[in-house]
């Protein structure tokens, strides 16, 4: 039997760090060495998936990235050898205190100090546009992650350069939710995903997923594209699904999300849910726009002629034309 990934997706995600123009390789690593430092202890298949997927990306990132996952793995108990080897960490014996990572060298001082970069400058490098297939991945990942995956990806998604959706329209945006508390107070989920399509210019498919996903995170980023304010989300939360009102747990829970979680990331996950719409399209239409034509031509021409053409041979007298002379 094949194991269970520690990330569903993950493995599939891994396209996008070969191909050109987005590179989210950092990214990946940094989430799946989250989830790994989540748990105790791992059984031997997740510890070798870790061990695999992560020795071929430690050596493809930045060294903030590198650093970052090394800090957390040097005082995590069950980092594997290998990857302990891998980032030069010192292994520990029972009994004996946990060992620090190595101090980064520090910058040669005649070096020009560098500026950090500005809002604007990081608002223009951030223009990676998303092809449609991995726009597609990384929402089908989003939809199949469970409730702390699906944290971590939306904390993940704001240091990406992914390009993210443009801001809703204030006054757009403002007549969307007025109308959006409307139909959760009438628990009406119909309309309420009818204009949360039309306001987010998505397809009713994702807007009713987005509605009826039981967990609640998309909803969560769909109200955050809209600055909808904390207190206006959790009477959408409360009216919308009353079985889903009920549960102090779950409200409680996706308002400390709801409030940690960043315009950027909801926008960047738009672009996703729209881009995965065109990825969608192409694969309907693909064999009639590729080769559907010569098809058609190559069958239209491979039908066999009747043997006889109409007015190719002189009709046959019968005898009862006329009388005989």
């Amino acid at each position: 039997m094949t194991a269970t990934p520690l990330f569903p997706g993950f493995d599939g995600l891994m396209t996008l760090s070969r191909r050109e123009g987005v590179d989210i390789r950092p990214t990946l690593l940094r989430v799946l060495t989250d989830l790994y430092v989540q748990t105790n202890a791992h059984s031997a298949d997740e510890e070798r998936q870790f061990v695999e997927l992560t020795s071929r990306l430690i050596d493809q990132v930045d060294d903030a990235t590198r650093a970052a996952v090394r800090a957390r793995l040097a005082i995590y108990p069950a980092t594997p050898a290998e990857i302990m080897d891998k980032l030069g960490l010192q292994r520990s014996h029972r009994g004996e205190p946990l060992p620090l990572a190595a101090a980064i060298a520090a910058a040669p001082t005649s070096a020009p100090a560098v500026k950090p970069p500005t809002e604007a400058q990081l608002r223009m490098a951030s223009n990676l546009s998303m092809r449609p297939n991995d726009a597609a991945e990384i929402s089908d990942m989003f939809f199949a992650a469970g409730a702390s995956e699906r944290a971590l990806i939306l904390h993940n998604l704001a240091d990406t350069p992914l390009k993210a959706s443009a801001r809703i329209p204030a006054a757009r945006a403002a007549r969307a939710i007025h109308i959006l508390e409307m139909a959760a107070f009438a628990e009406d989920t119909a309309n309420f995903a009818l204009e949360l399509g039309e306001a987010l210019i998505l397809p009713q498919r994702i807007a009713e997923q987005v509605v009826h996903d039981p967990g609640g995170e998309p909803l969560a980023c769909a109200a955050r594209a809209l600055d909808m304010s904390s207190a206006a989300f959790q009477r959408v939360l409360l009216f919308l699904n009353p079985e889903f009102g009920s549960s102090v747990h779950h409200v409680y829970r996706l308002s400390r999300l709801y409030d940690r979680l960043s315009e950027r990331s909801a926008l960047v996950m738009l672009a996703a849910w729209r881009g995965s719409t065109m990825a969608v399209t192409r694969a309907k239409y693909r064999s009639a726009l590729y080769d559907d034509e010569r098809h058609h031509a190559r069958a239209a021409t491979s039908q066999t002629r009747s043997a006889v053409q109409p007015g190719s041979s002189p009709a046959t007298r019968t005898g009862t034309d006329g009388p005989k002379r």
